[in-house]
């Protein structure tokens, strides 16, 4: 008598799912193409092309939201991140498919609400005109969870499926993974789809919020202007060294420094070095972080972003400064400049010295 009960839903469910068909295949095909553009139509899976998809996912990290360890292991050793980045794709391209297709389409459906969760966690605040990444992602979730819901109508694998083999909409497992009436009994789906429709109304907000203030406060975007952090500044031995890490700014554009430069306290250059300078800079002088590389370009030093690098300048007139704090401000091809103090520690004087006097 229970069976005949959710039975008698069948119609209806058939009907919901013929009613999502468009959306079941527009985000299929959002997530296929990326094995798609990857594989077929270009090598994007290749660390020695411009291209390669890894620094891409180098680009997420720097305000990456609960995954940053993760992206960060990743992007440090690129054996790994090759695998992660292989599998990613060959994953993205099976849920996709076979979620355009309607096989198993609930659990397609959980595939698409997984990787859409990762883009929306990693690269929810990436976009330059528009908060391109982040509604890709959230509007990811809601798909993958409103075709959970309804899974899909006659035009589908699962339909076919079911026709051939009708005891297969007896089983479970079967409207659980694939279509057909969801095993939930009927007094207890308005709650489950009001919980889950809060649920991901509720990441929408957090995260539109956590990545740029879109619920209250001031709105910002991290993706409109490039941002350098500097840290681990030392002088001393007649070498300059400090480390770049790009936070911020489009992720299809790097920040281009076209120049480094050192001063005393009183405002004086002892060091400076033009756009041609850093054009020229030698690379074993560059000691990058990530698969993302700061690299000279033609006219600046190029510095993509979520590339983090320790730059080395040697210039035996540094070993001649005397002790006592400096300035090092890096300059944007843009204009934007970033400064951070360098204290240059007194010579230890050679053992005996007191002495001989």
């Amino acid at each position: 008598m229970k069976n005949t009960v959710i039975h008698a839903d069948a119609p209806a469910y058939s009907q919901a799912g013929l009613f999502t068909l468009s959306l079941r295949l527009v985000v299929g095909w959002t997530y296929f193409s990326a094995f798609w553009r990857r594989l077929v139509l270009e090598n994007k899976l290749d660390p020695e092309t411009a291209g390669y998809i890894g620094e891409k996912f180098n680009h997420f990290l720097p305000n990456a939201l609960g995954i940053k360890p993760l992206i960060e292991y990743l992007v440090s050793t690129p054996e790994s991140l090759w695998v992660a980045m292989a599998s990613f794709t060959i994953i993205e391209g099976v849920v996709g498919l076979l979620f355009m297709l309607g096989f198993l389409t609930r659990l397609m459906s959980l595939g698409v609400l997984g990787l859409a969760m990762g883009i929306l966690l990693g690269a929810g605040w990436l976009g330059t005109t528009c908060l391109d990444e982040w509604q890709i992602g959230v509007l990811g979730i809601a798909a993958g969870f409103t075709i959970y819901l309804t899974g899909s109508g006659p035009y589908s694998l699962d339909h076919w499926l079911a026709r051939r083999t009708p005891r297969l909409t007896d089983w479970k497992w079967f409207r659980g993974l694939g279509s057909g009436v969801l095993p939930v009994a009927p007094h207890r789906l308005p709650r489950v789809v009001l919980v889950g429709s809060l649920g991901v109304l509720f990441m929408t907000l957090f995260t539109n919020q956590y990545f740029h203030g879109g619920v209250w406060g001031d709105l910002h975007n991290k993706s409109v202007k490039p941002k350098i952090e500097i840290a681990g500044t030392t002088l001393s031995g007649g070498q300059l060294s400090f480390e770049v890490y790009r936070v911020e700014g489009a992720d299809v554009y790097g920040s281009f420094l076209i120049g480094v430069r050192l001063e005393n306290e009183a405002g004086a250059a002892v060091l400076d070095l033009a756009g041609q300078d850093l054009a020229n800079f030698p690379t074993t002088q560059i000691r990058n972080a990530y698969v993302a590389k700061v690299k000279p370009g033609a006219h600046s030093l190029v510095i993509p972003l979520g590339a983090k690098a320790t730059l080395t300048v040697p210039d035996a007139s540094l070993g001649l400064l005397p002790a006592g704090t400096y300035k090092l401000t890096l300059t944007d091809i843009s204009g934007a400049q970033w400064t951070s103090e360098v204290v240059k520690e007194a010579s230890a004087r050679p053992q005996g010295e007191e002495s001989s006097r």
